[in-house]
């Protein structure tokens, strides 16, 4: 039900953006996220939206160079990914929550009830 789209390979300095779009039954959401794994690692919390208020949030590694953003009536987040490095290289999840919960949880993965595929992203050096 979540579709995540945009990813490929960029050289180091690059930009890239990432959409998330929902398709087959509508549903409402509350939250929105990124995730990303990269090869031998754990998933991990890349920045999160929550519609309500419009709060934000990013990991410490993407803060200044990711924005997200998107379109609540559409359930549809974007990420923009700019100034990008080696060590973003990972594939990119988005993931939504049916649910409100505190800003806090947000970084949470198992906060989020719907997940994307996930997209490709590739930084060469």
């Amino acid at each position: 039900q979540l579709q995540a789209s945009g990813g490929g390979l960029v050289q180091a300095g690059g930009s890239l953006r990432l959409s998330c779009t929902t398709s087959g039954r509508t549903f409402s959401t509350y939250h929105m996220a990124w995730f990303r794994q990269a090869p031998g690692s754990e998933r991990e919390f890349v920045a999160a939206i929550r519609w309500s208020g419009g709060n934000v949030a990013y990991s410490d590694s993407v803060k200044g160079r990711f924005t997200i953003s998107g379109n609540n009536a559409k359930n549809t987040a974007y990420l923009e990914m700019n100034s990008l490095k080696p060590e973003d290289t990972a594939v990119y999840y988005c993931a939504a929550a049916s649910r409100r919960f505190v800003l806090t949880a947000m970084r949470m993965s198992s906060m989020y009830d719907y997940w994307g595929q996930g997209t490709q992203v590739t930084v060469s050096s």
